[in-house]
């Protein structure tokens, strides 16, 4: 099932996200719609905070963009990562440009290290410990900080962000076009 992603403004996209026990009901389902949720809305990683849900959860397909950007790698980069904790970030710093389904119509720099090892969970519950790097590794810092309560806007220059202010207004107060279903903050 498609379900709408919350945008900024939100405050489940501000809290710290909670663990999820392996017991946790509906978990095979609330996969399986975070992935149809993300493949409707255009998007190549989803964290459960955009679905209203604060677990410590996301899932990445990058293979739509496998052949746009030129990284092979990326054909087959499907995964879910549950209760995830990025243990190490080192390598030099870049700068990519990134979107986020909860910030439409908004594209940005940010900067971020190369590398992370991340330890987490697959979705039969096997324990991984994974190094990444380049696309991958900063697909999975972003959905990571939304486990933290942050969006990639917290990453950019100060003075980038006091430029987006209207337009992250606009989101909060839900004035801006989407091509899928959004839930923004009652007035």
């Amino acid at each position: 099932m498609v379900l709408p992603v919350y945008v900024y403004g939100m405050s489940v996209l501000r809290k710290t996200a909670q663990e999820i026990p392996e017991d946790y009901e509906g978990l095979d389902q609330l996969i399986a719609d975070m992935f149809e949720t993300m493949r409707d809305s255009d998007g190549i990683g989803l964290a459960a905070p955009q679905i209203g849900k604060s677990l410590r959860l996301f899932v990445v397909d990058a293979s739509p963009i496998s052949e746009d950007k030129e990284e092979p790698e990326l054909k087959d980069f499907k995964k879910v990562f549950i209760n995830p904790y990025i243990l190490d970030e080192w390598g030099d710093p870049w700068s990519f440009e990134e979107g986020c389904l909860s910030l439409p119509k908004i594209r940005e720099e940010v900067s971020r290290p190369s590398k992370i090892r991340i330890e987490y969970y697959d979705e039969k519950w096997n324990l991984l410990e994974e190094e990444y790097d380049g696309i991958r590794a900063r697909i999975i810092q972003h959905e990571y900080d939304h486990l933290d309560g942050k969006l990639f806007v917290d990453k950019i220059n100060p003075i980038r962000r006091k430029l987006l202010t209207a337009r992250l207004n606009a989101i909060s107060r839900g004035k801006v076009d989407c091509d899928y279903k959004i839930i923004f903050p009652k007035k």
